[in-house]
């Protein structure tokens, strides 16, 4: 393929749905399991899952440390749902082993929409699109504060739902399981 080199963390969560969205967008979009993978990224995905399981493993595999030198060297990272949470600055109801790489000032409560039966679609309108954006929110994290470096480009119920500082996008929700590919085109903008 010719398109920019994405990995998507694929230690647990919806990374084959990313990895779809992102090739029909024109990515050449792998798994990350390793940090031997994270070789010659042109940016990153944290995929939706379970954010303490996905920080423990992220520690297990060796692969916390690498991550974090990508992102702190400005290599473009998509978050989404449990992604966002890993990216946050403070994680409000973590457990308290829990790390994050703390690279968007966002303050986000795990599962702050509430549990699985809570979960549901809304169409939201996102800055830069000219049409709607359908959205999916599953165990979605809740942004309770936003500081003044981070541009909203959607908001759910006045919460911040997709923003953006600096080289770290981050969606509360779920944009691979829309059938929406504009929020990885756009990303793959910010890679190039």
């Amino acid at each position: 393929m010719g398109g920019p080199r994405i990995g998507v963390l694929a230690l647990q969560g919806a990374f084959r749905a990313h990895i779809d969205a992102l090739t029909a967008a024109g990515a050449d979009a792998f798994e990350v399991r390793t940090p031997d993978a994270l070789d010659g990224v042109d940016g990153l995905v944290l995929p939706g899952g379970e954010s303490t399981t996905m920080s423990m493993l992220l520690e297990s595999s060796g692969l916390f440390e690498p991550v974090d030198a990508l992102v702190a060297a400005g290599t473009p990272v998509l978050g989404t749902c449990a992604g966002m949470i890993l990216l946050a600055a403070e994680v409000l109801d973590g457990r308290p082993d829990q790390r994050s790489f703390g690279a968007i000032d966002l303050h986000v409560r795990r599962n702050g929409y509430g549990r699985q039966v809570d979960s549901f679609e809304v169409d939201l309108a996102v800055d830069g699109l000219d049409s709607p954006f359908h959205a999916v929110f599953i165990r979605a994290p809740l942004v309770e504060a936003a500081g003044p470096g981070v541009e909203v480009l959607a908001r759910h119920d006045g919460h911040p739902v997709l923003a953006r500082q600096g080289h770290v996008t981050v969606a509360a929700f779920h944009p691979e399981l829309s059938g929406d590919g504009r929020l990885h085109a756009r990303f793959l903008q910010e890679v190039a």
